[in-house]
């Protein structure tokens, strides 16, 4: 009978263990009752399978509910800038550290992360992404991490004898004998993408952030640095010359599928996981035919390469269960939880320990180039008042001969400045 009490004890001892266990791993750290998080973001980011896997895991685990809150991509923004304004904010926000978080007052609504146990097992790169001007980590990155460089079609060039190029001359060279040799060298979207800018301006301000201080504070402009000029004069000077076709003003992020698989054009500034997701399989040319080399858009000799852009999962710091979030946070980083999340998929690491992820043969082939010319995204999450819209609206009275090179930098300051202001950016 002893021997029964004593099993008995120990059933409920052991179990009252692994429910604590439970708890730790990600429920809520003070071992409060289970809870409900909100988690609020595009409904095709919420899709994504690692983020359905770790959320299934979660639950079983821990026995909290996760609560997806879903906008319709092209809605997002706005939608969720309303929920704010009105104060029904989620306990955890999923966004991108870009110009775009400006509408949530993130200083205001979300706590920093900079002491979480996690935040060692970042790579380098993934936690300058997620960080703000002032060294604060924002959120969790927990996303796809991708690489942005000039992608180019190999086998086109293996069959005119031609290499990548490694400088800004060579690469100028490059376009030049394409050009003679009847291709459209690059793919560039100028009917609606401007992300390819973000990419000319990272080395500018990643290499010097005084300069991006400077800037921040309105005692500069981009009319005082020599390279915005430099970036603005390649690419009026590139579509002159025929190197972006006859139909780039038309073309937009749709058109570079068909342009790639089809050979319609030999490069394009673009991220290695779209040649997975978007590029057609059943092309002329797939994700087998192409290689990476760095972007060359005239701000620094040996070209960049740019960090991925992370979807950031941030917590309230005025909600109801911040330690449960924090605990869903832990429970996210966790080499064991992450990797079967992210097993088979696409990415360079996000975390040290991931270990299940794919990486593709363009960047590992392109290793030691990426190695020595990454640079964290800048622009579009640390220059205040930044915004691809603009940038498009810029470089489209440029393209329709509207303004020159100093006109269209001129643009540029005006937009940024003006948006900096109606963001009520301290300085403007």
């Amino acid at each position: 009978m002893r021997k029964r009490c004593v099993s008995i004890i120990m059933g409920f001892v052991i179990s009252a263990l692994l429910l604590a266990g439970c708890q730790s791993a990600g429920g809520s750290r003070s071992g409060s009752e289970s809870v409900t998080i909100t988690v609020m973001g595009r409904k095709s980011d919420l899709a994504k399978s690692y983020m359905t896997s770790i959320f299934e895991q979660y639950e079983k685990a821990t026995g909290n509910r996760i609560k997806p809150i879903p906008f319709e991509d092209q809605e997002f923004e706005s939608t969720a800038a309303e929920r704010f304004a009105k104060g029904d904010i989620p306990d955890i926000f999923m966004h991108f550290n870009n110009a775009d978080l400006n509408r949530f007052n993130a200083e205001e609504n979300f706590l920093y992360l900079n002491d979480e146990k996690w935040v060692d097992d970042l790579t380098e790169s993934t936690r300058a992404y997620c960080t703000n001007s002032d060294g604060n980590l924002m959120g969790l990155p927990y996303w796809e991490n991708s690489i942005s460089g000039c992608y180019y079609n190999k086998t086109i060039l293996d069959s005119l004898g031609l290499k990548p190029a490694v400088t800004q001359t060579e690469f100028n060279v490059l376009c030049e004998v394409l050009t003679d040799a009847g291709y459209v060298p690059l793919c560039w979207p100028a009917g609606g993408g401007a992300w390819m800018v973000q990419f000319a301006l990272d080395p500018v301000f990643a290499d010097d952030p005084e300069l991006l201080r400077k800037l921040n504070r309105n005692e500069i402009a981009y009319a005082d640095i020599p390279q915005i000029a430099d970036m603005v004069e390649w690419i009026g000077s590139a579509a002159k010359k025929g190197w972006m076709g006859a139909e780039y003003l038309s073309w937009n992020i749709d058109d570079v599928n068909p342009v790639m698989s089809s050979g319609g054009a030999v490069m394009t500034f673009m991220w290695d996981t779209w040649f997975y997701t978007d590029l057609a399989k059943d092309g002329k040319y797939t994700v087998d035919d192409f290689a990476l080399m760095p972007a060359f858009l005239n701000t620094v000799n040996s070209g960049t390469y740019e960090g991925g852009n992370l979807n950031m999962m941030m917590v309230n710091k005025n909600g109801e269960h911040i330690d449960a979030c924090l605990g869903f946070l832990d429970f996210c980083a966790t080499p064991e939880n992450y990797n079967i999340a992210f097993d088979g998929i696409s990415t360079v690491n996000c975390f040290k320990g991931q270990t299940t992820n794919i990486q593709s043969p363009m960047v590992t082939d392109a290793a030691a180039s990426i190695e020595a010319n990454l640079r964290p995204s800048t622009s579009a999450s640390k220059i205040i008042g930044y915004s691809d819209d603009d940038v498009v609206a810029a470089l489209d009275s440029l393209f329709q001969n509207k303004t020159d090179v100093a006109g269209c930098v001129k643009l540029l300051d005006q937009y940024r400045i003006d948006r900096a202001r109606s963001q009520g950016a301290e300085g403007f």
